[in-house]
């Protein structure tokens, strides 16, 4: 059973930052690209980076792009995302998933929310200006 678990998440001024983890169990982690997402209240889940299977190439949004870095640690199954420069606009809930094709290099569509097959419970990240 595919199972991921998002830590890291609180309450932070605008300005701070936040390291945001995922870890993963009941797949080959190493093989699978995988992405991060959030939803804020009223609107729809947005997709936030996507890292290869390797861990590059990487995919980012151009609303995170300079401010947000995903990263993963491939031995510990685990998936990072830094977020530095926090604004009251990032406050929403943070998702994990798994990519659904193996030795995915994020190149198509990396981050439609059809691409990924496991989900995360998510983990609450608040920004207060």
């Amino acid at each position: 059973q595919v199972r991921l678990m998002e830590s890291g998440g609180g309450s932070v001024q605008a300005g701070g930052s936040l390291r945001l983890s995922c870890r993963a169990s009941g797949l080959t982690f190493s093989i699978y690209a995988m992405g991060w997402f959030r939803q804020a209240p009223g609107k729809e889940r947005e997709g936030l980076a996507c890292i290869s299977y390797s861990g590059s190439p990487t995919v980012q949004a151009a609303s995170v792009m300079v401010r947000f870095t995903i990263s993963r640690d491939n031995a510990k199954h685990t998936l990072h995302l830094q977020m530095n420069r926090l604004k009251a606009e990032d406050t929403a809930m943070y998702y994990c998933a798994v990519r659904g094709s193996l030795y995915d290099r994020c190149s198509v569509s990396p981050l439609t929310i059809e691409k990924y097959t496991y989900w995360g419970q998510g983990t609450q990240v608040t920004v207060s200006s």
